[in-house]
């Protein structure tokens, strides 16, 4: 599908043609970056580590914490790579410097290498020097170490002038057969193409088309999809934060354009045409996600839902949503938040009372803590687990945390590939 691409260059969201002359500043990447986050994977470039002029580290890092980041520029070591990993990057993408010396310490499905080429010969040094090698022989060559490869036409880069399928076609059938997914470059300017390159399994990576206003990316995300119904509408199956599913509403291509531009729960009713979730009854949503099925033929928004006025969730009888109550932590996440907005005065809960006694919520997490681990295995791990959990959900509503934000904190180290020895603290290995 379509990866939309923030390129950075003195601070500053840019676009290069052909790598040299600027046609345009885009300004803060952050902003950008918010937008793009919602259809998946942003690549982020940083055009003067690539040019090794300077860094826009300190602007990049910010940008992890809010989508999956491609970070590709000035990576010319594996350290580096690491280092990239470690502050959150889904993926990194490394240029000139690929080889197996630099790409083997990595974890072969985060590492794209990129091509950058002129008539399917490989570029070097901004794309000035020709290296003799043909692109499908560099992607033999290093597809044991790289799970993707980044193939920019430089004779189109930023020209607007068209990509086209026929270019991409023998490119994907070479990375399909050699286990890795493949991203192109260079000129793509309307939708079709990218729904067109979609069908042959290859992302297209855009930058101009969308900044000059030509590519709307939520319609390059509609162009790659398709409906078996006679409507024509794309099945929506919207979740929570933590993926619990909500209910399920319909798509068309307005609502997808609506839902993206305003970062809101946006869908097709059957019966009343656009349909701006909570608009009557208050229980808006938060978009933060768009995703389509591997058949192309179903949506997942993930939201935020915010409860009414009254309290009432996504569903219409007012639940948290039409399946029925939640389960296991999403429902004591759920009833502890109850419990925090009541005022004491009306309150006799336990919940509430450690909410309001700081002193008690933490002797309790210390006390069910060395209960669960002095517990040996059986059905008290169980419990004991279950009280704790119980403590700790109590402790992050009295911090104003979700646990889906726990959560997020767990997927980012996950990430990382440095991991420090894990060893006890002093004070923890003299305790009894």
């Amino acid at each position: 599908m379509i990866i939309n691409s923030i390129d950075i260059q003195a601070g500053q969201t840019v676009q290069l043609r052909q790598g040299q002359e600027l046609i345009l500043n885009a300004g803060d990447p952050l902003s950008h970056m918010r937008r793009f986050a919602l259809l998946g994977e942003v690549a982020v470039i940083d055009l003067d580590a690539a040019k090794g002029v300077g860094s826009n580290e300190s602007l990049i890092v910010p940008l992890l914490n809010q989508g999956d980041c491609r970070v590709g520029g000035g990576i010319r070591s594996a350290e580096r790579a690491i280092w990239w990993f470690d502050r959150g990057a889904a993926k990194v993408i490394i240029g000139t410097a690929a080889s197996r010396e630099v790409l083997a310490p990595l974890p072969r499905d985060r590492t794209i290498v990129a091509l950058d080429a002129r008539d399917g010969d490989v570029l070097v040094e901004g794309w000035t020097k020709s290296t003799g090698a043909r692109v499908a022989d560099r992607m033999r060559e290093l597809a044991q170490w790289a799970g993707g490869f980044l193939a920019t036409f430089v004779e189109t880069e930023g020209t607007l002038a068209g990509l086209g399928v026929e270019r991409a076609q023998e490119l994907a059938v070479l990375a399909q057969s050699l286990g890795c997914k493949l991203t192109v470059a260079g000129g793509v300017r309307t939708a079709g193409e990218i729904a067109a390159l979609d069908a042959i399994g290859v992302d297209a990576q855009v930058g101009m088309a969308v900044y000059q206003g030509q590519i709307d990316p939520s319609l390059a995300l509609a162009a790659c999809l398709r409906s078996d119904r006679p409507d024509g509408l794309w099945p929506t199956v919207v979740c929570d934060e933590r993926g619990t599913a909500l209910g399920l509403c319909y798509s068309d291509a307005r609502s997808l354009a609506e839902a993206y531009r305003t970062g809101t729960g946006v869908y097709h009713s059957r019966t009343r045409g656009l349909w701006r979730k909570g608009e009557s009854s208050g229980a808006t949503q938060e978009l933060l996600r768009i995703d389509a099925d591997c058949d192309r033929d179903a949506l997942r928004f993930t939201v935020r839902q915010r409860p009414s006025n009254d309290g009432g969730g996504f569903c219409h009888t007012g639940s948290y949503g039409c399946f029925g109550k939640s389960t296991g932590l999403s429902r004591l996440e759920q009833t502890i938040s109850r419990a925090a907005g009541v005022p004491a005065v009306e309150s006799k809960s336990y919940t509430h009372r450690l909410l309001s006694d700081e002193r008690l919520l933490s002797a309790k997490l210390q006390e069910e803590a060395a209960e669960l681990a002095a517990e040996s295995p059986g059905d008290r791990v169980v419990s004991e687990a279950a009280d704790l959990l119980y403590f700790t959900l109590v402790k992050l509503a009295s911090a104003g945390i979700t646990l889906a934000a726990v959560e997020r904190e767990l997927d980012r180290r996950s990430r990382k590939l440095t991991r420090r020895a894990g060893d006890a603290k002093p004070a923890a290995k003299e305790a009894p």
